[in-house]
């Protein structure tokens, strides 16, 4: 979920404190009466991690490429973010399944597709405002994370009509297919470009009156993602043990498969890997998969690894999984306060340098800075989560699930 909503000149080619004391089945059941510790752990992780790609983003040097297999820190340090967008996806998905036992399908089809036209309307305002500090984003919007989350979930609402054997199969096409058409370019389609841009393609739309639609995340591949965590949902309601199992087993081969993929360079990345000057160097080149959209490769480079974590987590404890946990219990309203504070801070942080107030100041501190920034802007999110988490559990509205 990394830089989804940044400016296009940054853009590079998410109560009481929960407490896990002790290892201890977890409980699935509708609303926040009853979740699953691990999810909300592994989430939490994953909303960390985005907070660190974001403050890299705002206060990095403009221009520099965190993709570069030669700078191994600022590598990694974006690599390790490319974890969140298809984790939280992935988990949405998987929580939507969750969500949905008890109900009818009727009504969990509405609920996604309110929910999911929310998310987009809320991009479209609130969350663009906070990238940006300029209300021209009524001419200029962005399709960035939470956009694609809101139009994967009214997808879903349709999918979860089908069998499960075809919610299954149809995110494996997406998945596994989508880059069979990246040949495929916007410009040769003519008045299709635009249709291509959401679903494929990344790159701007412009339509009259100057208004103009930047599309980061285009649709189908994260549409495959998050049916992906809901077809897996079932493998949640297992006994603790055989779910363990299960999700390692499936996340190791994930992860196996990535590799041997990876390594024979026929398909499921449009840059294959090169070796390198130095070992290091080739071995980043070997991860240095694509983003926008996601390919096969960095789907399978992340998912693996979320799934094994997944299966992890249901026997960890302590004040950190705690922590972890308080944010992932919150993650739309970590989301859009993170960006507010991060921008603040880069904000204050460049009138203090320049002396000029400006909504994008160009700082560049360094990797160091960036790190210490980002575990300052933890802290003070976590108190703030705790709270809204305990306002949360004690709310009886209908609304609070849009929440």
């Amino acid at each position: 979920m990394a830089e989804a909503m940044r400016p296009l000149p940054r853009f590079e080619d998410s109560n009481r404190r929960v407490a896990v004391p002790r290892p201890r089945p977890l409980t699935v059941a509708q609303g926040d009466a009853g979740r699953i510790a691990a999810i909300d752990i592994l989430r939490g992780l994953v909303m960390a991690l985005m907070a660190l790609d974001h403050t890299r983003d705002f206060f990095s040097a403009a221009g520099f490429n965190p993709r570069d297999v030669a700078e191994p820190a600022l590598f990694l340090t974006r690599w390790i973010t490319h974890f969140c967008a298809p984790t939280f996806i992935f988990l949405a998905g998987l929580s939507a399944f969750l969500y949905g036992r008890g109900r009818s399908v009727a009504e969990t089809s509405r609920f996604l597709l309110v929910r999911g036209l929310w998310l987009i309307l809320i991009e479209s305002t609130i969350i663009r405002f906070g990238w940006t500090f300029d209300l021209g984003f009524f001419h200029e919007c962005t399709a960035g994370v939470i956009w694609v989350i809101g139009a994967s979930m009214i997808a879903l609402a349709a999918f979860i009509w089908l069998p499960r054997w075809a919610i299954a199969a149809m995110a494996l096409m997406m998945i596994a297919g989508h880059n069979l058409f990246d040949g495929v370019r916007a410009e040769q389609l003519g008045e299709g470009a635009a249709l291509w841009h959401f679903l494929h393609q990344p790159g701007t739309m412009h339509f009259g009156d100057g208004i103009s639609v930047f599309v980061l995340y285009p649709l189908v591949p994260w549409i495959g993602v998050m049916v992906a965590g809901y077809a897996l949902g079932p493998v949640m309601q297992r006994a603790p043990e055989a779910r363990q199992r299960l999700l390692l087993g499936l996340g190791v081969a994930v992860t196996l498969g990535f590799v041997m993929l990876r390594a024979i360079n026929l398909y499921g990345d449009p840059a294959p890997w090169t070796a390198q000057t130095t070992w290091l160097a080739t071995v980043l080149s070997f991860l240095n998969c694509e983003k926008y959209p996601p390919s096969l490769l960095y789907l399978m480079m992340t998912l693996g690894p979320a799934l094994i974590l997944l299966a992890l987590f249901e026997h960890v404890h302590g004040w950190l999984a705690g922590a972890l946990a308080t944010f992932g219990r919150v993650p739309f309203f970590f989301y859009v306060v993170h960006i507010y504070v991060i921008h603040v801070l880069v904000v204050a942080a460049g009138l203090a340098v320049t002396g000029t107030l400006a909504s994008d100041p160009d700082i560049g501190i360094s990797l160091v800075g960036i790190y210490l920034i980002w575990l300052l802007v933890l802290v003070v999110l976590y108190p703030v989560c705790r709270w809204f988490a305990g306002l949360k559990q004690r709310g009886t509205g209908w609304w609070w699930s849009y929440l």
